[in-house]
């Protein structure tokens, strides 16, 4: 978890694997939703730049997500399922932030709040970066 995933879709569309994964990470997000709202590839072992995060009622993959854009920064505390207790991390109130979908289309969206919290935390682990 220490290294910095691969992109997917290098040849411009995901392989099996990379859906394969991306469906292990829902599936794996759905069994442990009393604990965890978002997880990233290199958790289960896999070192490619996916995430799933719940949206509340809905879990969503981002494919090659990159946060372009970061405002209002707070301290927060977070707990991670690769660590024990929590530990203290500067996170952005707002971000805006670049991924592909299932399909491999290309999306901007900004989020708020928990969910970019959510974000945040996942992206970092793409960077090999652990709180």
């Amino acid at each position: 978890m220490r290294q910095k995933a691969k992109p997917c879709g290098q040849d411009g569309a995901l392989t099996e694997e990379e859906r394969k994964v991306g469906e292990d990470l829902l599936d794996t997000l759905r069994a442990k939703q009393d604990t965890c709202v978002g997880l990233a590839a290199n958790m289960i072992g896999k070192n490619l730049a996916i995430i799933a995060v719940s949206l509340g009622p809905v879990n969503v993959l981002l494919y090659n997500p990159v946060i372009t854009s970061r405002k209002d920064p707070y301290p927060a505390e977070e707990g991670c399922l690769s660590l024990s207790g929590v530990r203290k991390t500067l996170r952005y109130q707002t971000i805006t932030v670049t991924y592909r979908d299932g399909n491999f289309a290309q999306h901007t969206q900004t989020f708020s709040g928990f969910p970019a919290q959510i974000i945040q935390h996942e992206c970092d682990h793409l960077q090999g970066i652990l709180i």
